[in-house]
């Protein structure tokens, strides 16, 4: 079978495509070529259906190997974007290609409880993570296997505590890739981690505890979803360590991101880490979430808090930024003390989470296909983590990137104060989402665009922060 981006016998044949290389960039040239194809199935110049030239044809009039376009073929048809089959040639996927910008045909703004207006074409929301990169020949492999071999009493009405194979592949991963303290017989699988968030919060009022410390700043959605399921919100305050553990209060309740603070990016120190064990195992009870730990870029993997004190610690995490927030997969591990009580609440909700999606990600996480998408990931969003803060020094250098070590966002801490309602409206007007914005900091989520696309946004930013009445 002919590899990805060859036809039978390779023939150096086929359109001509523009694809733009600097070779004075930092980007590797793969990468460029992947991202140009992807922006020519974007704009249109590509359509679906439309034939791509012969391996050895890009390459000679690219001047790089024939290996290199092989490699980016073969990426873009993991991603679905691409097919190939033999004497055909490789064309543009008859579906839009994953991340795609149909001009005449706009996505509806994103009008959900994280608050933001997301139809700005530089979108630097952080929550957003790459939808391009989900493995859709894998997700569509497990899922056929699955469909394949389900018995049909699984159709019904699931488990609302979660598919045993899933509960099962989870507490597996999540012991040995994150440390954590985790039985099949205690995960719970939830619709997205604000489902998980939400049971926890109303069990926790429903049994008198409705008081529960946040962190200082925190994600204002959490805020919002935590009040609306009946608890009473404390904050405390987050410095260069972390949480500041010594000022939560005795036998309370707290949320924390410990492996990478939203919206901040520090991650707790070790000294703090043993503190708050010492004040779990004292009376409290942990709300971890652990939202994006497993991108990391510039230090070492950090364990979850919850395995120093796994009886006080409510281990919560999804696959939204994995794979998609569209999934609605998350998942938590319990300590006794809550279990029975989420476990209702989540039957009371929804009666179980889609048993399909579910049976489908527990096919991939004992094949490893998880693992292997995880470790791409981590590479694309290095890449893209690189490109922002290569363009901050280009085109802002009095600014400081802060947190940027891992995750999927990063604080701005900004040269000068600004006035956050007319930066927003600056940025508005060259089509650049802004959030999280005060008088010296910004937070950017750069996960979801381009290098290229950043380094526009990051641009405009620049020019929004030179705008008539932003500057105090």
């Amino acid at each position: 079978m002919p590899k990805p981006g060859t036809s039978r016998g390779d023939a150096p044949s086929g359109p001509e495509v523009l694809v733009p290389l600097d070779r004075s960039a930092a980007t590797p040239l793969r990468a460029q070529l992947e991202e140009g194809l992807r922006d020519a199935v974007a704009d249109g110049r590509l359509p679906a259906g439309g034939a791509l030239p012969s391996s050895r044809a890009m390459a000679r009039d690219l001047g790089v190997s024939r290996r290199l376009v092989v490699e980016a073929y073969a990426q873009l048809t993991a991603e679905g974007m691409l097919v190939a089959r033999p004497g055909a040639g490789t064309r543009v996927a008859d579906v839009q290609g994953p991340g795609a910008r149909v001009a005449s045909a706009p996505a509806a703004p994103d009008r959900s409880a994280v608050g933001g207006r997301h139809d700005r074409r530089y979108d630097l929301f952080p929550g957003h993570p790459d939808l391009g990169a989900f493995p859709r020949t894998a997700w569509l492999a497990a899922l056929r296997d699955v469909l394949r071999e389900v018995p049909d009493r699984r159709l019904g009405y699931p488990d609302p505590t979660g598919a045993p194979e899933l509960r099962a592949a989870l507490a597996g991963y999540l012991a040995r890739a994150r440390g954590v303290v985790a039985t099949p017989e205690r995960v719970v699988v939830v619709s997205g981690a604000a489902q998980g968030l939400a049971l926890v919060a109303r069990a926790l009022a429903r049994a008198g505890r409705p008081e529960l410390v946040v962190e200082d700043p925190s994600l204002p959605a959490h805020r919002e979803l935590l009040a609306h399921a009946g608890a009473r919100l404390r904050p405390v305050a987050v410095d260069a360590e972390g949480v500041r553990v010594a000022e939560l209060p005795p036998g309370g309740t707290c949320l924390l991101t410990p492996a990478h603070q939203m919206p901040t990016g520090v991650a707790l120190s070790q000294e703090r880490r043993t503190a708050l064990a010492r004040w779990a195992r004292a009376g409290g009870l942990v709300i971890e979430d652990d939202y994006d730990a497993e991108f990391r870029y510039d230090r070492a993997p950090l364990a979850a808090v919850q395995r120093l004190a796994p009886d006080r610690t409510a281990y919560l995490g999804s696959a939204s930024k994995s794979l998609s927030p569209g999934l609605r997969l998350g998942w938590l591990v319990l300590p006794d003390a809550l279990l029975q009580a989420v476990r209702i609440e989540k039957a009371h909700d929804d009666m179980g989470t889609d048993v399909l999606s579910q049976l489908t990600l527990a096919r991939m996480l004992e094949r490893g296909t998880y693992d292997r998408h995880l470790r791409a990931l981590r590479r694309r969003h290095r890449e893209r983590r690189d490109a922002v803060v290569a363009a901050l020094g280009r085109h802002l250098p009095g600014a400081r990137p802060l947190g940027v070590a891992a995750g999927l966002h990063l604080t701005l801490e900004l040269p000068h104060p600004v006035d956050p309602a007319a930066l927003e409206a600056a940025c508005a007007d060259r089509e650049v989402g802004v959030y999280g914005v005060r008088e010296r900091a910004i937070v950017l989520g750069y996960a979801s665009l381009t290098p290229s696309d950043l380094d526009e946004a990051v641009r405009r930013l620049t020019a929004a922060l030179a705008s008539p009445g932003v500057r105090r």
